[in-house]
């Protein structure tokens, strides 16, 4: 078989992304060919740090995964999903992981990601037996969608229960961009959603348009 007469020139343009801090390529037809060659094969995608840049998926694949520090406990019934690990928690050491140039930006992004807390147990006195808060834990994964990710280059979600009245709660996985790009998994039981969460962890990095392969909707 023929090899990629354009290879070796992609294979520069992937490296001229990975040494620019901005992730800039020139703008003339020959690149912006190479650019358009490395979008279409989920090589490239489009910079959350800065306008007009790029960054590598190969880049991308060397950050690291952020998710409940006890995922694996709970996954494997050796843990109870009420005792995971709290979402700010979770938000914390992503921020750290960020450069401190970064922070700022992503803090500003916290409330939108991890969500209120929830305070109203206090007003209503005794609780049913049964009756609890729905479960919701949140993962950042490198990544993008048809939006930028948040700073760093990281898509959010969450594995959340979905209370169905007289009837078994079901879940759902679900990722996000920094506006209205999303991807969906319904799941019927928790194993499921954590069985189908372990697999987009370890498919990361990805754009949202990708996860149609593992059963996701998209928007």
């Amino acid at each position: 078989m023929p090899s990629d007469p354009h290879a070796p020139f992609d294979q520069t343009v992937l490296e001229m992304i990975e040494h620019s801090p901005v992730g800039a390529v020139p703008h003339t037809p020959t690149y912006q060919d190479a650019l358009g060659r490395l979008y279409a094969t989920h090589q490239v995608y489009a910079s959350a740090d800065h306008k007009d840049g790029h960054v590598t998926a190969r880049l991308l694949a060397r950050l690291p995964l952020f998710h409940a520090g006890n995922l694996d406990a709970v996954a494997a019934g050796t843990a109870d999903v009420t005792a995971l690990e709290g979402n700010a928690a979770i938000f914390d050491r992503y921020l750290a992981s960020l450069p401190a140039a970064l922070r700022a930006r992503a803090e500003g992004h916290r409330l939108k990601v991890v969500g209120r807390p929830v305070h109203h147990r206090k007003h209503h006195g005794a609780i049913a037996p049964g009756i609890h808060d729905p479960a919701h834990s949140l993962f950042l994964v490198p990544g993008t969608g048809p939006h930028p990710g948040l700073p760093g280059n990281y898509l959010y979600g969450s594995v959340f229960e979905v209370p169905h009245p007289g009837a078994t709660p079901s879940w759902t996985v679900q990722v996000h961009d920094t506006d209205d790009g999303a991807a969906s998994f319904d799941a019927a039981t928790l194993p499921e959603a954590l069985a189908k969460l372990q697999e987009l962890l370890a498919s990361a990095p990805f754009h949202l348009s990708e996860l149609a392969a593992l059963g996701f909707r998209t928007n």
